[in-house]
């Protein structure tokens, strides 16, 4: 087959969350099929096209992310009836592109990456003139995670602007996402949750689950030698709300009841820190990284690992790849949604802030023993990501989907 796919930024170099996912998903399509791409282009792109990306395609084309000022986003919130992600990398240029790409190939599937490029899966869909296969690869159900946002920022007076923006988006979303699930002919989910919000939008829709997954091989288990305080990492892209929202809770929240007992740092490890996070970054015991060549190692440096999710959904690379590394982690029930982890088997599981920090304290306590707990929780970890998580198990999933299809 020949394939086009879609994505909102470029799967090159694999570091984080949506990149990992669709450079992983290329390579393995590239392996059976010719693949072509199309990518949204972010001002750190500054090598174009990228070799590692002409390596597996045999085709490669980029627009730039439009610009889009501060007020039109508001304007937009207030009176475009299309939410947000629907406009964010609309432009005609690269619609325009699109249209050559379609002109000069043909292709028999175009798999849609994140609802950002739905604008352009409708563009095939209105194109096409053998009627190509369309599959969406839902990354989120994007209505479900405005919706929480709401119900999150609404408990805080300072947060109301973020509630209100995120209850426009809700409403908005569903209806995009339901129009789009339902114009495409197959969908892709990253978790079981997710697949069943996605067959309630579109029931008439074949749906598949595909989850994240990681290649296994990057992950050592040796742990990297201490040279302080105990280290409490979390990864992530540190503009994305549901990150910046884990970290102010766990910092403000948390944190404190952590260091009346012990003496820790706190380790933010992820590209494009918000300025949210400045109220964190005062204390000498908080490091915000900003952007890393490779999250492993801090992974690998974690006395322990946290997911303090309150908000998002999907299935989460991160801790993927805590428990890839064989490391303790302490979570929030949300923070593993989809991913079927039992609490004190692989990882301990606590949702408020008393009893988070009670979890972390109890790992760090056991270390200072000896760590026999905490090395049998990342054995666990290690072992049942081998078994169900790993690229070569999953990604035969999406093989048959796509034959299915065509």
């Amino acid at each position: 087959m020949k394939i086009l796919f879609l994505t909102p930024q470029s799967p090159y170099p694999p570091r984080q969350g949506a990149a990992l996912r669709n450079y992983h998903l290329l390579y393995h399509c590239a392996s059976k099929h010719e693949v072509h791409l199309l990518t949204c282009l972010s001002p750190r792109d500054q090598e174009w096209p990228k070799p590692g990306l002409l390596k597996i395609c045999s085709r490669v084309e980029g627009f730039r992310q439009p610009a889009r000022p501060l007020h039109s986003r508001i304007v937009d919130s207030l009176m475009a009836s299309s939410p947000d992600m629907a406009l964010r990398l609309e432009h005609d240029g690269s619609h325009d592109v699109l249209q050559r790409m379609l002109d000069e190939e043909s292709y028999d599937l175009v798999q849609v990456e994140g609802l950002e490029m739905a604008p352009y899966g409708f563009q095939v869909l209105s194109a096409s003139k053998d009627r190509t296969t369309v599959v969406f690869d839902a990354h989120n159900v994007e209505y479900l995670l405005q919706r929480r946002a709401a119900q999150m920022d609404a408990r805080s007076l300072k947060r109301w602007h973020a509630a209100g923006y995120s209850l426009l988006q809700w409403r908005k979303l569903y209806h995009y996402e339901r129009a789009f699930c339902r114009a495409v002919d197959g969908i892709v989910s990253v978790s079981e949750p997710d697949r069943r919000a996605l067959s309630s939008l579109a029931p008439e829709s074949p749906v598949v689950k595909v989850p994240n997954g990681i290649d296994i091989s990057r992950y050592g288990t040796e742990p990297l030698p201490a040279t302080g305080p105990p280290l409490l990492v979390f990864t992530g892209k540190m503009d994305y709300r549901p990150n910046v929202d884990a970290m102010l809770w766990f910092g403000l929240k948390v944190l404190p009841r952590i260091r009346r007992q012990l003496d820790v740092k706190l380790q933010i490890v992820g590209m494009d820190p918000h300025p949210r996070l400045n109220r964190l970054g005062t204390d000498t015991d908080v490091e915000l990284t900003g952007a890393v060549e490779d999250v492993v190692p801090y992974i690998r440096g974690a006395s322990v690992y946290l997911t303090p999710m309150r908000v998002g959904g999907g299935t989460r690379f991160k801790i993927l790849e805590a428990l890839a590394c064989a490391k303790p982690v302490v979570s929030t029930s949300l923070g593993v949604e989809g991913i079927p982890l039992r609490d004190g088997e692989h990882l301990l599981i606590a949702d408020d802030a008393s009893s988070f920090a009670d979890a972390v304290l109890s790992l760090l306590r056991d270390q200072d023993a000896g760590g026999e707990h905490s090395r049998a929780l990342g054995r666990a970890g290690r072992s049942f990501v081998e078994e169900h998580f790993t690229w070569d198990r999953i990604l035969p999933q999406l093989d048959a989907f796509h034959a299915q299809l065509t």
